[in-house]
């Protein structure tokens, strides 16, 4: 029986469902990983840096530190874009974040793990798991906290576009049909979900100051294209 595996598959679907509830985002991977507690965050200019979601008081002090110094496993899981994994952090942490381990030298903090929320090319900010003893996680479960991150990065993104999709909604018909062109061949692409096209849409948009219909028309000459390489997914233009 694999439970572990029945465990992540239950998780993964309520995580999905659970988009319009960014507080409760962190908890999922305390209840599926042996970690201690867990902060979701944007981080960096793109959405500004903040804690959207934390499982205690230690988990938030961290993002916390992590903001104030520009130094810690968020930042470079941001920087980039692959897991930071330290189950040793009270002796490598000292050499990988030197400012960050001194300024948590007296917190309960002995194995840290980030893993970046980003969509396409946009990095918006990373998920920070911590642990009071030392532990490790096995490459399943690197792989599944990837994923998840995957998921809550669109969550976190389709909240901070919601003012901004409705404001480029009020193009004419023929914008729009623009649009659902472009969205299938992002689609044909990526082989991703329509609402994921939609979405890589937006963040290239919103990343490069353009309106949807512009990105879309672009789309549809063949001047934009998006594929995928071993560190995500790429726009070429």
């Amino acid at each position: 029986m694999n439970t572990m595996g029945d465990s992540f598959a239950s998780a993964l679907t309520e995580l999905e469902r659970s988009g319009d509830r960014l507080a409760s985002l962190s908890g999922f991977f305390v209840e599926l990983f042996p970690v201690t507690g867990a902060a979701v965050s944007t981080v960096g200019d793109v959405l500004g840096s903040e804690t959207i979601s934390a499982t205690d008081d230690v988990a938030a002090h961290l993002d916390e530190l992590q903001f104030d110094l520009g130094d810690g496993p968020c930042w470079e899981a941001v920087r980039t874009l692959a897991a930071v994994i330290e189950p040793d952090f009270r002796t490598r942490g000292v050499e990988r974040w030197p400012a960050f381990a001194a300024a948590v030298e007296k917190d309960a903090v002995a194995s840290m793990f980030a893993f970046p929320l980003s969509v396409g090319e946009l990095k918006m900010g990373a998920v920070d798991l911590y642990a009071s003893e030392p532990v490790t996680l096995s490459r399943q479960a690197r792989a599944q906290a990837a994923t998840m991150a995957e998921v809550i990065g669109r969550h976190v993104l389709r909240a901070a576009l919601s003012d901004f999709a409705e404001r480029d909604a009020q193009a004419g018909v023929y914008s729009r049909r623009t649009i659902h062109q472009a969205t299938g061949i992002v689609l044909a692409q990526l082989d991703i979900t329509p609402d994921d096209a939609v979405l890589m849409i937006q963040a290239r948009a919103f990343s490069t100051g353009q309106r949807m219909m512009e990105v879309a028309q672009a789309i549809v000459d063949g001047t934009l294209r998006f594929t995928r390489t071993t560190g995500g997914i790429e726009a070429q233009s």
